[in-house]
């Protein structure tokens, strides 16, 4: 059993990696870049977009990608959970008073708080807007092999972000797997997070600080072991990057082209230049 499988809500990097690696599927074989093209293109839809069913439909279109590239659907759906927290924590608040159709009201410590449609509406759009991101960037590291991305990296990224992002990527191998062998001896002597949580707050604080201190001393023998074989600071890779095919590049000007006009004309209506 792998440390990750502690951690059901939180993305298995050890997972991801070995989907990247050793599944096979049409978008395995697409550029890296096409797809790093395409994340951003998204990026800029699900700003501009505001139509719930438009962007239901994206979103079932990522789904229905990752099916079709035979990834572990139901493992997304459980990675989802920070995420949905997430934007829950930041705009569930804004849902409260919203104008529209109220469905909820209620007053505390004088304050009174009415739930309207157009609030739910809000929240659910902003919903799922980060869901079809985080389902293409989960897209996107399943089907793309690690030595692509590191190569993508180290081109888009000056010194020393790049290093930054490339070194700090294996360092989330150390902590999440010392992390989910401290939730495995913590059951194996009869206790559990939400027990620890409430029963041992301080206790369990405690050993996530050791966690975290033990990593930071595993990262400086990672550090040392890369000195020793000649690391000065410059962690290159030049992997080759499979480029964009014809009909690759094709597709990707037709979706750009696409995607500035659907971004101009939301901005004319949105700014009352069309009726």
């Amino acid at each position: 059993m792998r440390s990750g499988e502690s951690f059901r809500h939180i993305p298995d990097l050890e997972l991801i990696t070995n989907y990247a690696e050793n599944t096979r599927s049409f978008f395995s074989e697409v550029s890296p870049w096409s797809k790093v093209v395409v994340l951003l293109l998204l990026v800029v839809l699900v700003t501009v977009l505001r139509s719930i069913l438009v962007l239901l439909l994206l979103y079932g279109l990522m789904v229905f990608a990752c099916l079709f590239a035979r990834l572990p659907v139901r493992k997304i759906f459980q990675w989802y959970t920070l995420p949905v927290l997430f934007v829950l924590s930041l705009v569930g608040i804004l849902a409260w008073g919203e104008p529209g159709t109220s469905l909820f009201s209620f007053s505390f410590a004088g304050l009174s708080l009415t739930l309207t449609d157009a609030g739910v509406l809000l929240v659910m759009t902003l919903l799922v807007k980060a869901l079809i991101i985080v389902t293409f960037s989960l897209f996107l590291l399943m089907t793309t092999r690690y030595n692509h991305l590191a190569g993508i990296i180290d081109r888009l990224f000056p010194d020393p972000l790049n290093q930054i992002f490339l070194l700090s990527y294996r360092f989330l191998f150390l902590t999440i797997g010392m992390t989910g062998a401290l939730l495995k001896a913590i059951r194996s002597r009869g206790g559990g997070v939400l027990q620890s949580f409430l029963m041992q707050g301080r206790i369990f604080a405690q050993v996530f600080a050791l966690t975290f201190i033990r990593s930071f001393d595993r990262a400086e023998r990672v550090h040392a072991a890369m000195a020793a074989r000649g690391y000065n600071g410059v962690y290159s890779a030049r992997t080759e990057i499979p480029k964009p095919s014809l009909p690759g590049l094709l597709l990707l000007l037709v979706a750009t082209l696409c995607t500035i006009g659907i971004a101009v004309t939301t901005g004319m209506v949105q700014g009352g230049g069309i009726p």
